[in-house]
């Protein structure tokens, strides 16, 4: 475990003779893990919210639509998964199957899932504050109190506090982690079950009611449904919603995917977690344990969509959106509501008892307390991972005995992000920083894909000892196919992202600042390259060898 030579002992490529993590996930955890990551309340509703940059686009059609593309984005990856199945992920694939392997690869994940992440605290962050603590404090009848958290002072707090509960569900450990997980999704199933019956049973006349009654009553607001519709299609505004359903402007419809891609991309989130999931080496379990995560949330997402079109109103619905998204940059209109539309809160306003709508508020929190932790914990892995290989300091890949935590790894998540926050709440300079954060994640997925199309060339024996190598159609390679399938749908949402402003991410302060990023992993990997050269540790042989378990 030495990092120096000892006597005429020569160090070893790896940091030790195996990695200390243990495999305390079942593909069912992983299942879960990914139908979390692709959070149908934390993420979907909020980018539902967003439909209005495209209003011709179909929002039904473009949900399908990215279903099936992810889908070969699933295939991809479990590919990878099953060839290399190790802890680190993306870092892991790179560095062993591309050109330049070990430097490449260590640049892209540690932009990807190290610098970025950073960065998604303050989003994780903005995701409570608009689904938990506003809609609380205003159905507790506190409209200033839940305004105080869109403050600079409230975000701060909020983030804060994001970063507490992903810190501490990590450090729980795998098992620990699962456990919270599996609670969480069960009771945010029930709470979702709840909201289904009631938006099935109740008709739109009777939330048109609700929904006079309660803004009224919450925000001083009159005529607050016909008000929403009247603002929305106003000059000022002019946004008229699509009717509702699968037909129209397909071209549209396709430019919403993109969009979609904030919540829809990450089914292999947890893929840098591999290492440490059991059946890990069977394409068909994890291939499963993704695919029907994604599709989970696809028909959850449907259902939603549907049941919000037949209760609240399309119109409706997207109008309070759009409102509310304008409302933002500063565009105020009169029936624009002070706080997210959130679809639980619209639903919970159909039962006038204060009592239940706390009760389902809670419930439906779940679905963000069991996601929090998504924050850090596969972060951690290509931390660890980057250590075990030696170019990051020794002590990141060190594990905790009881839980098997890398708790270095950990903190080296945590504390940069406290410090960022707090520029995020503070520096409106710094805020726009953030925009292509997931781009960047994007950038870093687009890698692996190539390295999948690649490997059956590059790595020829590796690729027959895969399972993958197995799965053909009509005699082609399926897995390599789903990479070029994944090529084309990352391509072009980068396209779209820095072609067109109404994705609101290609902002040139915002590029300069993830180009810094990549300068700075680049800057580490050099500075390793040469410590390690030093201490007789030729780097450049990562790519030729395969992590120890």
């Amino acid at each position: 475990m030495a990092t120096d030579a000892i006597g005429d002992e020569k160090p070893t490529l790896f940091l030790r003779n195996a990695t200390g993590l243990v495999r305390g996930w079942s593909v069912r955890d992983s299942m879960i893990y990914a139908c979390l990551s692709t959070n149908i309340i934390t993420l979907g509703l909020v980018e539902f919210a967003y439909q209005g940059a495209f209003p011709s686009g179909q929002l039904l059609t473009a949900v399908l639509l990215s279903g099936v593309w992810v889908s070969f984005l699933v295939l991809a990856y479990s590919g990878l998964v099953v060839t290399i199945p190790r802890a680190g992920g993306d870092y892991v694939w790179q560095s062993r199957i591309l050109p330049f392997g070990s430097g490449l690869g260590f640049v892209m994940a540690a932009t990807g899932w190290w610098f970025i992440l950073w960065l998604w605290a303050p989003i994780y962050g903005s995701v409570l504050a608009e689904e938990f603590f506003q809609p609380l404090w205003a159905t507790l009848g506190s409209s200033s109190g839940a305004a105080w958290f869109g403050t600079p002072n409230g975000i701060f707090v909020v983030t804060l506090i994001t970063i507490a509960l992903a810190g501490v569900l990590v450090s729980l450990g795998m098992a620990g982690y699962a456990s919270v997980q599996k609670w969480c999704f069960l009771g945010g199933l029930i709470g979702f079950a709840i909201i289904v019956i009631i938006l099935l049973v109740s008709s739109k006349a009777a939330f048109i009611s609700s929904f006079n009654s309660e803004t009224a009553k919450l925000f001083g607001m009159k005529n607050g449904y016909g008000g929403t519709l009247a603002d929305a299609g106003s000059k000022a505004v002019g946004y008229t919603a699509p009717p509702f359903g699968v037909a129209g402007a397909f071209s549209q419809s396709l430019l919403l995917v993109p969009m979609l891609m904030f919540y829809l991309l990450w089914p292999n989130w947890g893929t840098t977690l591999y290492g440490e999931v059991r059946g890990a080496s069977d394409f068909k379990r994890v291939f499963s344990g993704m695919f029907f995560g994604l599709w989970t949330t696809v028909l959850l997402s449907v259902v939603l969509l549907t049941l919000f079109a037949k209760t609240f109103g399309w119109s409706f619905y997207q109008s309070a959106n759009v409102l509310w998204v304008d409302s933002l940059y500063g565009i105020p209109t009169a029936h624009a509501l002070p706080i997210f539309p959130y679809p639980v809160l619209l639903a919970a306003w159909l039962v006038h008892n204060t009592l239940f709508q706390v009760i389902l508020i809670l419930l439906m929190s779940l679905w963000f307390f069991g996601w929090v932790g998504t924050l850090f914990l596969s972060s951690t892995r290509v931390i660890f991972a980057a250590a075990f290989d030696r170019i990051l300091p020794d002590g990141a890949a060190q594990v905790s005995e009881k839980r098997r935590v890398p708790v270095w790894s950990l903190v080296l998540m945590l504390l940069p992000a406290v410090g960022l926050s707090a520029l995020y709440a503070y520096n409106s300079t710094f805020h726009t920083y953030t925009l292509d954060a997931t781009l960047v994640i994007a950038v870093t997925y687009l890698f692996s894909a190539i390295a999948v199309v690649i490997l059956p060339w590059r790595k020829p024996e590796l690729w027959r000892a895969s399972p993958a190598s197995r799965i053909r159609l009509l005699g082609v390679p399926v897995v390599p196919a789903g990479g070029l399938v994944t090529i084309g749908l990352i391509g072009f949402c980068l396209y779209e992202w820095l072609s067109k402003s109404a994705y609101g991410v290609n902002n040139n302060d915002s590029l300069i600042y993830m180009g810094a990023m990549y300068v700075l992993a680049l800057a580490i990997f050099l500075v390793a390259r040469t410590v390690r050269a030093r201490q007789g540790i030729d780097l450049s042989l990562i790519n030729k060898e395969i992590p120890v378990e």
